[in-house]
């Protein structure tokens, strides 16, 4: 058994958008799986409504606006208090890019499609800029964070250097469509 593997001091993460499945920054999780500190669960989606919306870059971003937007799909993950560290840094948890806070989500298992909602944690948009981010989307939300959506994503290596991510998204809601 891995350190930190423990059942009993895993959280769950509800993953939205580019940890999923299939998008850019799944190996991080992949790396978890692999090392023991992260399990998948299962698909999952928002028990209520919010806005999933993407920012500077095609980033995707979960808005703290309970009722408004679409109930958002996505996957749900157990994860030790190591592997939490690794996604606190990668969503930029200490600089105010995201933060992660509680969401009820239904998980859904099995074919029959039983469905149990319980409470988890997700990374939504720091609240400094999430209502303009809201505002600067037109108001117009995503059910999920798709192929669609991600056209156009920019790694993170890929982005200007000579700013940081929180000033790119002050830009970004700044502008206009």
């Amino acid at each position: 058994m891995v350190a930190g593997s423990n059942a009993m001091d895993r959280k769950l993460v509800f993953t939205y958008g580019t940890l999923k499945r299939g998008f850019s920054n799944h190996g991080l999780i992949q790396s978890l799986i692999c090392s023991g500190d992260a399990v998948f669960v299962g698909a999952a989606a928002t028990a209520g409504r919010l806005p999933l919306v993407c920012g500077p870059y095609r980033v995707p971003f979960l808005l703290n606006l309970p009722g408004a937007g679409n109930r958002v799909s996505g996957e749900l993950y157990a994860v030790s208090s190591r592997a939490l560290a690794r996604l606190d840094e990668l969503e930029g948890v200490s600089r105010g890019h995201y933060e992660r806070l509680p969401i009820s989500v239904v998980v859904f298992h099995g074919k029959e499609e039983v469905e149990l909602e319980v409470e988890v944690e997700a990374y939504f948009a720091h609240r400094s800029y999430a209502a303009e981010l809201w505002r600067r989307s037109g108001e117009l939300g995503f059910g999920a964070y798709s192929d669609a959506e991600a056209k156009g994503y920019v790694k993170r290596k890929d982005r200007p250097q000579d700013i940081t991510f929180l000033d790119q998204i002050r830009v970004f809601v700044a502008s206009h469509n």
